[in-house]
Parts: structure tokens; sequence; C-alpha cells
């Protein structure tokens, strides 16, 4: 993730609240996509501290009232909410131990998925009636029915017990997963969403060519031969993890999820000055992505941690990325 500049001259960070140089009160403003200071003025007035912005803003109520959002809200907008928080339309219940501390985690995953979906031109939002599904997110916890992690017609939802670290390591490691994280479940997920929205109807065909055919066999008779049989033995000339081997939606929501990881680590390596490449142009990205992952890998290892970038990206996985860039729209 990139960093940004108090007024002061002090870096602010993504999930900042306020500057530790000078303690003015900051946020992301949704107008600019920075994270700035935020200016009061005489009458009272809050306005963005971006000197090329400068919209009259408020705080989302799930920063002054929750702690955990530091997303403001645009005021001519009369909105309570973020644009992002506005998303959320189930939440833990809070009586209950730990799940506030669940669903703030949920949230500042959430947030930085859909920050970087607005750098790189994935329009999430009903922006028109072609917007369709519309994109919302539910946290929920087991009760008398198992939650299930996933996606149906724009509706994401994320069982909060994937926001505990040891529950979820225990499903990493039964699973025989290389990586499980908050972040990596909302950018599989939205994959899903992605494919109904940018895909279905419009792209069928040239999905089809590098992913396989969606109708045959059906999504319930590939579930069901997965977790009889597993993957294919030779599932690593072809795919980016054991799961895509699943079924060509899976396929998609792998592959989107780690197109996903590839753009945001080139952009923060593009922003330090480790590379640069952007996030523009694939075959740069790609490139610096293999550079700067064999790096992090190794400074991992030397921390005993697992790898930060696990995959392979044979010939077959490339394309299907490409596929991915190609869906991003100019911004």
């Amino acid at each position: 993730m990139r960093t940004f500049d108090c007024c002061c001259g002090n870096s602010l960070f993504f999930h900042s609240t306020y500057c530790i140089s000078c303690n003015r009160n900051t946020g992301m403003c949704p107008a600019c996509n920075r994270v700035v200071p935020v200016i009061e003025e005489v009458d009272g007035i809050c306005r963005c501290g971006n000197p090329d912005c400068g919209v009259e803003v408020t705080q989302c109520f799930n920063g002054e009232t929750n702690d955990f959002c530091n997303r403001l809200v645009v005021k001519a907008e009369l909105e309570n909410l973020c644009d992002y928080c506005t998303l959320t339309t189930v939440i833990p219940d809070m009586p209950i131990a730990g799940n506030y501390e669940k669903w703030k985690r949920l949230e500042q995953a959430k947030q930085r998925v859909l920050y970087l979906l607005d750098q790189i031109g994935l329009e999430f939002r009903g922006v028109d009636e072609n917007s369709e599904p519309t994109l919302s997110f539910e946290f929920k916890a087991d009760a008398e029915k198992p939650v299930t992690t996933g996606h149906k017609n724009g509706c994401i939802t994320i069982n909060i017990r994937e926001a505990d670290s040891v529950e979820r390591e225990r499903s990493r490691v039964e699973l025989q997963e290389p990586q499980r994280s908050l972040i990596g479940h909302f950018r599989h997920e939205l994959g899903h969403f992605f494919w109904d929205r940018l895909v279905r109807g419009d792209r069928e065909v040239a999905f089809r060519v590098l992913f396989g055919d969606e109708r045959t066999p059906t999504y319930k008779e590939a579930l069901t031969n997965y977790y009889q049989k597993g993957p294919a033995l030779n599932w690593t000339s072809n795919f980016i993890s054991a799961y895509a081997t699943m079924h060509p939606w899976e396929d998609f929501a792998e592959t989107f999820s780690a197109y996903l990881d590839m753009a945001s680590v080139v952009d923060t390596a593009t922003h330090f000055g480790v590379t640069d490449s952007g996030i523009q142009d694939f075959d740069a990205m790609l490139k610096s992505y293999s550079r700067v992952g064999l790096i992090a890998n190794e400074f991992n290892r030397d921390m005993g941690l697992l790898d930060l970038v696990p995959q392979v990206f044979v010939q077959p996985v490339v394309e299907k990325l490409r596929f991915v860039h190609g869906l991003r729209k100019e911004v």
C-alpha cells in the first residue's frame, strides 16, 4: 500500500486517523482517494487537506462511533456511512465477546481491497442500469446452520470465524493451502462478483477458451468430484492453485485473486521506488512481480514466515491473468 503526506511533512498510512507528528485528524478522502489531513475551518467546516481537492467532508459513522474506519464522507452526499462501509448490510452480533474485533478486521481488510479496485479501474459500484449485480457484504457467525463463505447474486458472505487468526490458520493447515487471509477471501469472492458483472454474456466465449466451459460439468457436479477425488496430479501445469481445478468459475476467482495480489504488491513496490513498472502495462507488471516476489519470499524465509508469493506463473496462468487485466478500464 502507498503512503501519503500530511501538510506538516510527516508520512500518513492507509489506516491513519491522525498524524503522530502534528496531531491533526486524518482520513481517506473519497474525492481524491488519498489519506489527507482534515482541515477544520473557523466556522466548523471540515475540508480535505489536499490543496488540489479541498472538498468539504465529514467523518464516517463507523469512524466516529465504532473507531475503525478512517474513510471520509463528502458532505454534499448527506450520508452517515462512507461509500465502503455502506456496502456492508449484515454485521456480527456486537454483544458477543470478540465480535467487534472480528468486524473491525473484516472492514479494514475490505477497505484495502476496495481501494485497490478503485486504483486499477474495476468498478464495483452501482453506477448505472448496467451495473449488475449490485455489490454487498454480509459478515455472519455460525448458528444452527453453518455459514459458508461465498458469493451469490452480488452478495459476498464471509464467516466471521475467518477473522480469528487461530481458526484461520487451522483451516489453512487442514486444507493444505499455502496462504489464507481475510484480504485473500475478499479478493477471491470478488472474482465471482466480477465474473457475473464483466464476463457473463459479454466475454464468455473468450473466457471459455482459457478457463474451460462453466456449463459442463455443472458447478455442483464439479464440487462433488473435487472433494471426492481432489485436483489432477499435474494441476501446476495449467492452474494457479489446486482449488482452481475444481471448476472454471473457481479457476477465474483464484486467478482474479492472484491478479489483485500482483497489482497490489507492484503498486506498493513502484510507490517506494523498488521498481518503476507501475500497474498499467501487464507484461511490465508481471516482470516486476516476479522479481519483487522472489525478494519478498526470501525476506519472509529469513523471518521464518510463509512465502508472500507462493504461486508459479506458467504460461497458461499468465494468459488467464492477462484476461483479467483486460477487464480493467483506463484510470
